[in-house]
This record gives C-alpha cells, sequence and structure tokens, in this order.
C-alpha cells in the first residue's frame, strides 16, 4: 500500500518511551512504503540494543531505519549533530521520492529537527572535567547546583542526567545568563513560524502506561541486558559516558558492583523510566503544535495506523 503524502510535509510521530511508537511507526510506514527517521538519543549508539529498546533485526528488515546504530558508545554525541545527520537523510529521502516520516521520543533531537536549535557557546572542555570531577568526589552536588543557579531548568532534569546538568551550568559559566531563559527566548521567536509538518503524539492512560513500561522492563531483563551492560564494561566503555547514564544502563551498574541486588536494581529501572516517561509528557505537552492521539489499552499498531491515517489534518496532506 503507498498512500500519498506531500514530499514538502514530514509525518512526525512523537510520545513517551513504552507507549508503541516504533510498532505503530512501522505500520504507518508500510502504508507511505517508505523509511523511518529515527529520533532517539540512545538508539544512536553502535552496541546498545536491549536498554535502548531499539526494533528487533526482523522489524528492520521490513522497514528501514535511519539513525540508530549511528555512532559508537564511547562517542559524545549532541542534538546539533543529529540535526545535521538528519537532514542528510530527509534530503536524500525527498530526492529518491520516499515519503519523510520521523519517529521519536528525544523532545530536544526533534525540536532541533523540526523547528530551530539555540547551539549557544560552544563547550569548554576544561570546565566540564573540573565539573565532572566534582561530581565523582561528591555525587549529586552538581544537580543542588544547577538548582540554585537555574531552577527552572532543573525541575525537568534528573539529577543523574550529568550532561544536561553540565550544559546548563556551562552555559551560565560561560554567558552568565540561565539556559532556561535562552530556552525561552527561543521558544518565543519560534511561536510564529509557519509549520511544515504534521505533528502527532502518542499517549496513554497513565495507569496503561505504567504497565507497559513495568513489563518491558521485565523483558529487557530477561532478554539479557544485564549481559548487555557487562559486554559494553569489558569492551571499555566508561561506565560515566554519556552511553553508558542512559535508561537500562546506569541502573544495572550498582548490581554488576555487588551493590545492590537484581531484584533492587530492576525496581529502580522501573521507577526511574516511570519518571522519565512523566518528564518526556511534560516536554511534549508544551509543542502547541502537537495533535494528540489517545490510544486503548488493547489497541494494534496497525488499529492506530488506521486511526492516523484518518486523522483531519493528515487526511488533507493525503
Amino acid at each position: 500500500m503507498n498512500e500519498s503524502l506531500p514530499l514538502s510535509s514530514w509525518l512526525v510521530l512523537a510520545g513517551p518511551t513504552a507507549v508503541g511508537k516504533s510498532a505503530i511507526a512501522e505500520e504507518v510506514a508500510q502504508r507511505f512504503n517508505t523509511d523511518i527517521v529515527v529520533a532517539d538519543s540512545r538508539q544512536v549508539y553502535q552496541g546498545l540494543e536491549i536498554g535502548t529498546g531499539k526494533p528487533d533485526r526482523a522489524a528492520r528488515n521490513r522497514v528501514k531505519r535511519h539513525l540508530i546504530d549511528f555512532v559508537p558508545p564511547e562517542a559524545v554525541f549532541s542534538a546539533g549533530a543529529y540535526k545535521k545527520a538528519a537532514e542528510t537523510i530527509i534530503g536524500q529521502m525527498t530526492e529518491s521520492g520516499k515519503k519523510v516520516l520521523i519517529e521519536g521520543g528525544t523532545g530536544l533531537y526533534l525540536k532541533a529537527l523540526l523547528y530551530h536549535l539555540w547551539e549557544g557557546p560552544p563547550a569548554d572542555w576544561r570546565y566540564r572535567k573540573g565539573l565532572m570531577a566534582r561530581e565523582k568526589e561528591h555525587p549529586g552536588t552538581l544537580y543542588d547546583d544547577l538548582v540554585r543557579i537555574d531552577p527552572v531548568l532543573s525541575r525537568g532534569l534528573h539529577q543523574k542526567e550529568l550532561q544536561k546538568i553540565i550544559r546548563g551550568l556551562e552555559v551560565w559559566h560561560l554567558t552568565g545568563r540561565k539556559l532556561s531563559d535562552f530556552h525561552k527566548q527561543d521558544a518565543a521567536s519560534q511561536s510564529n513560524r509557519p509549520m511544515s509538518h504534521r505533528l502527532i503524539g502518542l499517549r496513554r492512560e497513565r495507569a496503561d502506561l505504567y504497565r507497559r513500561i513495568d513489563l518491558r522492563v521485565e523483558q529487557y531483563v530477561q532478554a539479557g541486558l544485564v549481559e548487555e551492560v557487562k559486554r559494553l564494561l569489558d569492551a571499555g566503555i566508561s561506565a560515566e559516558m554519556p552511553s553508558m547514564q542512559g535508561l537500562g544502563y546506569r541502573q544495572m551498574l550498582p548490581y554488576i558492583r555487588g551493590e545492590q541486588s537484581l531484584d533492587e536494581a530492576v525496581d529502580i529501572l522501573k521507577r526511574d523510566t516511570r519518571r522519565f516517561a512523566k518528564r518526556q509528557m511534560t516536554w511534549f505537552r508544551a509543542d502547541p503544535n502537537i495533535q494528540w492521539l489517545d490510544l486503548g489499552v488493547d489497541e494494534s499498531p496497525k488499529e492506530t495506523s488506521v486511526r492516523i491515517m484518518r486523522l483531519n489534518k493528515v487526511e488533507s496532506m493525503l
């Protein structure tokens, strides 16, 4: 089935972790006879399979996914780098006559691609190194600093999200201004820009989403999440790298080091994933351009794809 979509328009499917984006995007991609451009800050890393929830090989054979397995796990990858890579892929897809379908849950990546990215001052690596040394000596101190300097930014972050916390402190250090103020100013400047894409948000009732999160965590552990983390560590990937600080990886480290039981680590991963999903939804709700689609408990990805195709804003593009 090849349902038409103007090449100048992009269809974007966004939503929190475990909402079912990947399977739904696959159904939509098959309807459009196109590929999927993935916007996920963890799936970009090579070798991180289970904990990032990458589609299995069979799913990747059915529909091609771009920008997964894209950079080595020891690399530092930014939203700006994602934007450049995604624009290259989208340009190639457009030139070849393919429709543009984007799927992901990393709000910053989507913002960089769809709207505008305030890149800010370049990184000060010496300053960052000093911050990391302080954090290693006194865990939690950087988050406390951010709460004091930029409370608005800190409310949207977990104290384990060191890369984002360090960036907030770095911007303050280099400019004397809060990163949240820059974000607010940037959002205001973008509010009147015309939309060239259709952005559909997928959401579920909280109890349903949390049930799916708990089940998925259990499936990850059964599939070998602990062994995956051990393999990465044995390969020389530092536990301090951004790739290893993502959900599913940092929570397994205390168990691997013998500091927690597996049950404790799994419970913490479930809790942290629920909190992460909540923060994702807070981010997405702030975007007035999202058209929300509420998913039923027993609704299949195929049924959802049919509903997506019937939405008024999508039908006007067909």
